[in-house]
């Protein structure tokens, strides 16, 4: 960790909260676009797959073009009006042109991402670690509201962290090489099992793929002894989340509840705390 003065330290979490407000921003893009263009991929494969004599064009779309637009009246959002926060603020959560409503979430995405970054830059200051898991944060931030929306944990964000996570730990940044190639092979596998085992018990599937490689992502991150602290905490927090749906009587539901969301959200604070609920674990036992 690379020192800074008491002066400089106010400037720097000023810096980075507003660069977590601005990744929050464009992480309502990823939201929003990634499963889109997913999507459109998946079918133009299938129609290239059934040899279709009319293949399937769409508008390009991607991350960065186009422009942000009202869903409703199509008109582009000025710069001002894409202000994270701020401008939800001013425009009293309505479009500036058609005043169609303005999803409360895409705020929250933006407070979200501004606390997180905040927070990972207390815990660990200016360092390698900071860095790193920044970009873990964003990226986990991105895969709970997708995972949420479409119950889909896609392979662009789940896959390149498992390999960031190898990469990095062979500089022993978070754990050993040794420790993270187990925990990448491990999380994957247990969960797997998992899944299978209860496909040939009930005779339908309980868990995506999806799953198993976000266990897989905080077991090359973090390596394999703080998985079943992570596996523990996720369940609680979902079937909590569970039993108060059904007490509020919300818990009528046409699709299933994701897992990837608590799993994530576990899998986050175990940089935080894991080590300290792995010794304590430990400690009882011993």
């Amino acid at each position: 960790m690379f020192n800074i003065s008491q002066n400089h330290y106010f400037l720097f979490l000023t810096t980075v909260g507003v660069l977590g407000l601005l990744i929050g921003s464009f992480l309502n893009v990823v939201i929003y676009r990634l499963p889109i263009m997913l999507q459109r991929e998946w079918e133009q494969d299938c129609s290239e797959y059934l040899k279709q004599s009319a293949p399937i064009k769409y508008k390009i779309i991607t991350l960065i073009t186009p422009r942000s637009h009202c869903p409703k009246c199509g008109v582009q959002i000025s710069w001002w009006q894409n202000i994270p926060v701020v401008s939800y603020i001013l425009l009293h959560g309505k479009c500036g042109f058609c005043q169609n409503v303005i999803h409360w979430r895409y705020p929250i995405v933006e407070l979200i991402s501004c606390l997180a970054t905040l927070l990972v830059a207390i815990s660990f200051g200016v360092s390698i670690q900071t860095i790193a898991l920044l970009f873990l944060t964003w990226a986990l931030i991105a895969a709970i509201f997708i995972d949420f929306d479409h119950q889909l944990l896609p392979d662009n964000i789940t896959l390149p962290l498992i390999w960031a996570g190898l990469l990095l730990n062979t500089k022993h940044i978070f754990t050993t090489p040794q420790n993270a190639i187990i925990g990448a092979a491990s999380g994957y596998l247990f969960l797997w099992l998992v899944a299978y085992l209860f496909k040939l018990i009930r005779k339908i599937d309980g868990m995506g793929h999806g799953d198993f490689k976000l266990l897989a992502v905080f077991g090359a991150w973090l390596g394999w002894q703080v998985l079943p602290i992570i596996l523990f905490v996720a369940s609680f927090i979902g079937s909590v989340v569970g039993i108060t749906l059904i007490l509020s009587k919300k818990g009528r539901f046409t699709k299933p509840i994701p897992f990837g969301p608590y799993l994530a959200f576990a899998g986050w604070l175990a940089f935080f705390w894991g080590q300290n609920a792995l010794n304590w674990y430990l400690s009882m036992l011993y």
